[in-house]
């Protein structure tokens, strides 16, 4: 995180945008990063006390919390199919929960970590119709950082092991700092000045797809799950997939009449 955002500095300014935001802007840029450190953390943590393919299932369920946060944050009522949608993810979740009791930690903190992303993108879509991207991902890493320096620095987690990283973990936590944080994060805020939170959330639920494909080709016979598993899965995905499906044809309609 710390990395993301020395690059995002050095990109802001080489393209010189302007610095200069309200400190109340600003507090609550730190702020939003702070919330998106959590969600690395759980998220980490959920593929620790778990593995990969568990986390990515349940992360599935960000898009359906944006369907369901979205009419809170813009002042709209919820809608009925909404709440189908909610109940099936639910179901989803409840076979998972059956067929891996074991992991019952891991699924948990994965759904915590896409109700924070979430919760951000909401955030997001406010701050986006005002700054530029790259100057909101920038603060927003900051408060990340500050919040995750404090957290290590008062569990002692700064020893001379921490510190103790190899030429090949540092190239892949630039590739992770550079393409899948910096770039990824920026891209990700600025598509949300022409499209909903939730509509980006949905995209990026693709990832549990082809994340769960490769975890079983990268990491074997540890990523491999009952068969009851990938159905949970494939409700949660299918659900989100079927929601956004009906979302659009509904967008198309209105447009129609008007």
């Amino acid at each position: 995180m710390a990395m993301a955002m020395v690059l995002v500095f050095i990109y802001i300014n080489l393209m010189r945008f302007s610095w200069r935001l309200p400190i109340r802007t600003v507090l609550g840029l730190l702020g939003t990063g702070a919330i998106i450190a959590l969600h690395w953390v759980t998220f980490f943590k959920a593929i620790k006390v778990s593995n990969v393919s568990i986390a990515l299932a349940c992360m599935s369920v960000g898009a359906l919390f944006a369907a369901f946060l979205e009419p809170l944050w813009y002042k709209r009522k919820l809608v009925g199919y909404e709440v189908l949608f909610g109940l099936m993810v639910v179901f989803g979740l409840g076979i998972i929960f059956k067929v891996e009791t074991h992991y019952w930690q891991g699924i948990l903190l994965a759904v915590t970590s896409a109700f924070l992303v979430a919760v951000f993108s909401m955030i997001n879509g406010l701050y986006i119709a005002r700054f530029k991207p790259s100057i909101i991902v920038f603060y927003e890493m900051a408060g990340g950082v500050l919040l995750l320096s404090f957290y290590l620095a008062f569990t002692g987690a700064f020893t001379n092991d921490f510190w103790a990283i190899s030429t090949a973990d540092i190239g892949y936590l630039f590739l992770l700092a550079s393409l899948c944080t910096a770039y990824a994060f920026i891209a990700s805020v600025k598509l949300i000045a022409f499209i909903s939170p939730y509509s980006v959330m949905l995209t990026t639920n693709l990832e549990p797809v082809y994340g769960i494909v490769l975890a079983f080709f990268i990491f074997g016979s540890s990523e491999q799950m009952t068969p009851m598993f990938y159905g949970g899965a494939s409700v949660i995905l299918l659900t989100v997939i079927a929601n956004g499906i009906l979302k659009n044809r509904l967008r198309l309609k209105t447009k129609t009449k008007a």
